[in-house]
């Protein structure tokens, strides 16, 4: 195994657990073993490495925080975080898979439904036999989920479902859909299997960003589900945002990653590259830019680790992730701008992560909410005044 390379200028690995940086540094190698050597090829050719997720189920990755009787690792939140962080390391298009296998698919079966579909779909998502996705922005509907036009009717045998989702990750790959959708004007959420009449995706093609990710548009055309389908526990649109909120906070993790991955690319680079007979490193404007990358991964990592711990103790709320879920993906964007900036011509080439790494940014500072939307969040908790019309 190689040893563990990461950014800890503040020695915060003292405040881990052994448990939990064995966690790390396994997928730190997995990632170096299984993703950096076909994450390239993959990204040109805009496709999703399949062979990957049998050996991320193998890690225990999906479901990481789910309880040991549904085939879970039933880890801490700050395990789950720092996997999302070296996955990211890899490509947000592998961590985004893991990240809605497991917040977005597996929490809501488990939080909000019933034992019989705990029992039958946890352990299949755990193990990679199925794959999931989560259905709830619309092509008209994306920071007001509320509007939604989707509609479940009542029937004798169970439900009617009716409407379309866009940008959905995994959509086109998954076995199982977890679809948000109004039934009698209160939102709930619905298991929808891939082979119901009616179900059908279209994967979005032509991206310049996420491109070893599947990305799809869910078309739901008089799907007829039963009863038993109904996540018993959804009570409206909150139950969804809590979805999104363990998502957002994978997130929070994941593009830290990203940023370490660029901030190391750059100072290898930086002292590599001679000009005017020195290492750029040993310019004054070269070093400027590595100290303030240097300092925003760690305010990120202090943040996550915090809000991590916070989670663990039932203390975290949903404006604690928005900021860090909206610092983040900002600072990550732009330090994979300024690892771009001192890589200069070389930092377009794929024989760096800097300039892939920066495009899948600019959908991760998007998804789950943009900067905007959580700077409204965090603004309504501030002064109590909510401004989002």
């Amino acid at each position: 195994m190689s040893a563990y390379r990461g950014v800890d200028y503040l020695e915060l690995d003292s405040l881990l657990s052994e448990e939990e940086i064995l966690v790390r540094n396994n997928i730190y190698e997995f990632v170096r073993r299984e993703i950096i050597p076909l994450i390239e090829k993959h990204y040109e050719e805009g496709t999703f490495p399949r062979n990957l997720i049998p050996k991320m189920a193998e890690l225990g990755i999906f479901g990481i925080t789910l309880p040991e009787k549904y085939g879970c690792a039933n880890l801490n939140n700050v395990a789950y975080g720092l996997a999302m962080q070296e996955l990211e390391r890899g490509d947000s298009g592998i961590r985004s898979f893991a990240s809605v296998q497991s917040a977005l698919v597996m929490y809501p079966i488990y939080t909000f439904g019933s034992e019989k579909q705990k029992d039958y779909w946890l352990p299949k998502l755990a193990r990679g036999e199925a794959v999931g996705c989560f259905g709830l922005t619309e092509p008209d509907f994306g920071s007001n989920p509320a509007g939604m036009l989707t509609k479940a009717d009542k029937t004798k045998d169970g439900y009617l479902l009716n409407g379309a989702k866009m940008w959905i990750t995994n959509g086109s790959i998954a076995d199982v859909a977890i679809v948000w959708a109004k039934l009698e004007g209160n939102v709930r959420g619905f298991i929808v299997e891939k082979d119901r009449k009616g179900f059908s995706t279209v994967e979005m093609k032509g991206k310049h960003s996420l491109r070893a990710s599947v990305t799809s548009e869910l078309i739901l055309d008089n799907v007829e589900i039963p009863e038993e389908n109904l996540l018993p526990q959804t009570t409206g649109l909150k139950s969804a945002l809590m979805c999104l909120n363990q998502a957002r906070y994978g997130i929070a993790w994941g593009v830290t990653g990203a940023m370490i991955e660029c901030y190391l690319s750059a100072v290898d680079y930086s002292k590599s590259r001679i000009q005017f007979d020195k290492p750029i490193a040993a310019y004054q404007m070269t070093q400027e830019k590595l100290v303030y990358m240097l300092t925003e991964i760690t305010k990120a990592q202090l943040l996550n680790l915090q809000i991590g711990r916070l989670k663990d103790i039932g203390k975290a709320k949903h404006t604690h992730i928005s900021m860090a879920k909206r610092n983040n993906c900002e600072k990550a964007l732009e330090i994979a701008q300024i690892a771009r900036e001192i890589l200069g011509a070389n930092g377009i080439l794929n024989e760096y992560p800097v300039m892939r790494h920066a495009a899948n940014l600019h959908s991760v500072k998007t998804y789950e909410g943009t900067h905007e939307m959580h700077t409204l969040i965090i603004g309504e908790d501030i002064t109590g005044f909510p401004a989002f019309t």
